[in-house]
């Protein structure tokens, strides 16, 4: 297991450290159940479909992952490769590097069920499992707020749960969502010309006002 201060060195080795409509309501306060997930739909409403689900490399770095196809997918990418590029490296073999898809029914909070969707990712799950009392530092939590905007809502972090998972996130919005749709056109490097502000060379800086005031308004508006 690898501590805030071994991921803030491995981010350093990197050279990066520096609500939406149909979305779920997943209060923190909200009590998840624990055991085996018997039904054929994830918590957060998507069909369990192991056919819709396929292996995506994370941009950047030589870690991969299941995830839905399409748009849930996109934007569950789009995550992962923030969290390489600015938080820290997920194929150095600390931390668990990153899990999406799973088969396996066991779960120890609901929100667990939506990996077998492929509409969930944990990110250094063994440095930051379920109820673990380790967490993000101030402006690494900073930086996932960043990125939570940057989903406009679609996307729930495990930061925000009960029981907290600091490593996890998962999609928010049902299938079909128009929203989901906007954003993984926008995030998506296979479907936008337009210029790319979350790169390994070019990051965005999540300290500028206009980026925080976004973090902050979607906090609230997740009711956080």
């Amino acid at each position: 297991m690898i501590s805030r201060r071994s991921l803030l060195r491995a981010a350093a080795g990197t050279g990066v450290l520096a609500v939406a409509s149909g979305a779920l309501n997943t209060p923190a306060s909200a009590a998840p159940s624990a055991g085996q997930w018997s039904g054929d739909v994830s918590a957060n409403g998507w069909r369990i479909d192991p056919a819709s689900v396929t292996v995506h490399r994370v941009e950047g770095s030589a870690a991969s992952l299941g995830l839905r196809r399409g748009d849930a997918g996109a934007v569950l990418l789009h995550v992962a490769r923030r969290w390489h590029y600015e938080i820290a490296a997920l194929d150095t073999g600390e931390g668990g590097g990153a899990t999406g898809h799973l088969t396996r029914r066991t779960v120890g909070a609901d929100f667990e069920s939506n990996h077998l969707s492929g509409t969930a990712l944990a990110l250094h799950p063994t440095a930051y499992p379920l109820k673990g009392s380790e967490g993000l530092w101030p402006h690494q939590e900073a930086i996932v707020r960043d990125i939570l905007a940057d989903c406009e809502g679609t996307v729930v972090w495990g930061g925000d749960l009960t029981p907290v998972k600091v490593s996890h996130f998962h999609i928010a919005v049902r299938p079909g969502d128009r929203t989901l749709a906007k954003v993984a056109a926008r995030l998506d490097p296979g479907r936008t010309t337009a210029p790319r502000t979350q790169t390994a060379g070019t990051v965005a800086d999540p300290a500028s006002p206009p980026r925080r005031t976004k973090a902050r308004r979607l906090e609230r508006a997740q009711g956080n």
